[in-house]
């Protein structure tokens, strides 16, 4: 082979060779560059999401809260049924005496004699 063919392949050969050298030296820096450029365009957005969804787990236990108490007040009135029998009783027993004293007061009225009328 001729020198200058030679020299011409060994020439390709060497660039390629530092191309290949180059291309493995930087494709770990790419790509943590690559991932860092992600992080700073996607950090603002889930730092967002992940306020929001704090927000909506505060509301959410609130809710929860405002819902167990609910639950809780409805399970002391089921209980205190006993109590509204009893006045329920109560009360029908109070209309009777009330009627009873109603109709007895009228009986005397009505029995009673008329004053007497001056001329």
């Amino acid at each position: 082979m001729e020198e200058p063919e030679m020299l011409l392949k060994g020439k390709k050969v060497t660039d390629k060779f530092t191309e290949s050298v180059y291309v493995l030296a930087n494709e770990p820096s790419v790509a943590l560059y690559r991932l860092q450029e992600h992080v700073r365009r996607s950090l603002p957005e889930l730092a967002q999401h992940k306020a929001d969804m704090q927000r909506w787990e505060e509301q959410s236990q609130g809710a929860i809260y405002t819902v167990e108490y609910a639950c809780s007040a409805v399970k002391s009135l089921m209980d205190s049924s006993v109590y509204f029998r009893s006045v329920e009783g109560l009360l029908k027993q109070a209309i009777s005496i009330r009627d009873h004293m109603n109709n007895s007061a009228q009986g005397h009225s009505q029995e009673k004699p008329s004053p007497p009328t001056v001329a």
